[in-house]
């Protein structure tokens, strides 16, 4: 299997909406969780709404992540781009404004590509385009608990940021916050 990892952008949208889809069961939110004002209505909004919100951000040229390819077959997206464009995150977790801080703020892969260890490649490319870009630091907000169903991860599982060298930067039972610096400056 050739594996690939590509920035989000008009010409992957088509990608993006195939595995952002029922037969996935990513056919509702359409990672535009973070994009909303608030999280209140956010369980009332309609698949239609939050695709609707999705194709206006990638109109305004917002193309906020990263897909993941085996064999030219999209089957993995994650979520990233700097954290402070996203105004509900920063305020969600209570952090002072910073330019230099990006985010990854939801990862997946196709259920029938998950257990094989792709998340791990998949983040350790999207982190080498980041640090090739000339990023600082990028912040991780996952889920912690045990034996979460997968529907409670959709912002990555704790131990795949920690093995790739994320430090906690705040700790919370439940919502934790990561970070990686690519300079030696702490996050």
């Amino acid at each position: 299997m050739k594996l690939s990892v590509h920035r989000f952008e008009d010409t992957r949208r088509t990608d993006f909406f195939e595995i952002h889809s029922d037969k996935y069961d990513h056919g509702w939110c359409f990672c535009t969780a973070w994009w909303t004002e608030s999280w209140k209505g956010w369980s009332d909004r309609t698949a239609e709404e939050n695709r609707q919100l999705r194709s206006a951000v990638t109109r305004k040229g917002d193309h906020d992540g990263y897909l993941l390819y085996a064999d030219q077959r999209p089957i993995g997206w994650c979520q990233c781009l700097q954290r402070d464009r996203l105004e509900k995150l920063r305020t969600s977790y209570n952090l002072d404004r910073d330019v230099d801080a990006w985010a990854i703020t939801c990862l997946f892969i196709i259920p029938e590509f998950r257990e094989m260890g792709l998340a791990h490649y998949f983040l350790a490319e999207i982190l080498s385009d980041l640090k090739k870009r000339g990023v600082r630091y990028v912040q991780a907000f996952p889920r912690r608990g045990e034996n979460l169903p997968a529907g409670e991860v959709w912002t990555g599982p704790e131990s795949l940021f920690v093995k790739a060298g994320f430090e906690l930067y705040c700790d919370h039972p439940a919502y934790p916050i990561y970070c990686r610096h690519f300079d030696r400056l702490r996050c």
